[in-house]
């Protein structure tokens, strides 16, 4: 049965059968507070997970190290972005020119020359001071989304202003 099938089965099972289809795909019963809503989702991911592979190694290993560190200390520290592979090239266009940059181990690589920070390298391209992993797109740009959430509110409070006149 392909997945897409069982999965829209699954959202006409019974209540009383969710949690039977559950343990026949997990081994254990679900805890009784879990919502059918709840209930749902874990099945049709463990149906996703059976026919198409489960995590990848990397991603296991790192919930098993917030779950440690969860059981430990009773908190977590996730890291906002994920750390550059050395060898990663990061392309960015400026001006015109296209600029890249290989991450190494302890650092960058640029023009042949090693530096510790991607700040540094945006700072050199484009001669103000640059967040390097805003310039080259690995972090969003807080302030332009502040921007344009407001631009949007103004222009509703002005949409909705001349409506009330007209």
């Amino acid at each position: 049965m392909a997945m897409s099938t069982r999965a829209n089965a699954i959202s006409r099972e019974a209540l009383a059968r969710l949690p039977s289809l559950e343990l026949g795909l997990y081994k254990a019963a679900a805890p009784a507070h879990f919502s059918r809503e709840l209930l749902m989702r874990a099945v049709a991911y463990r149906l996703q997970e059976v026919a198409l592979g489960g995590l990848r190694p990397e991603p296991q290993r790192r919930l098993r190290q917030i779950a440690r560190e969860v059981n430990e200390t009773g908190a977590v520290r996730i890291h906002a972005r994920p750390a550059l592979n050395p060898g990663t090239r990061l392309i960015r266009e400026w001006q015109g020119r296209t600029y890249e940059v290989l991450v190494l181990d302890d650092g960058f690589s640029w023009q042949g020359s090693h530096y510790r920070s991607l700040s540094v390298i945006a700072r050199t391209i484009t001669g103000t001071p640059r967040s390097g992993p805003l310039f080259y797109g690995l972090k969003p740009n807080r302030s332009a989304t502040r921007r344009s959430a407001y631009t949007a509110i103004a222009a509703d409070a002005a949409t909705d202003g001349s409506d009330a006149t007209g």
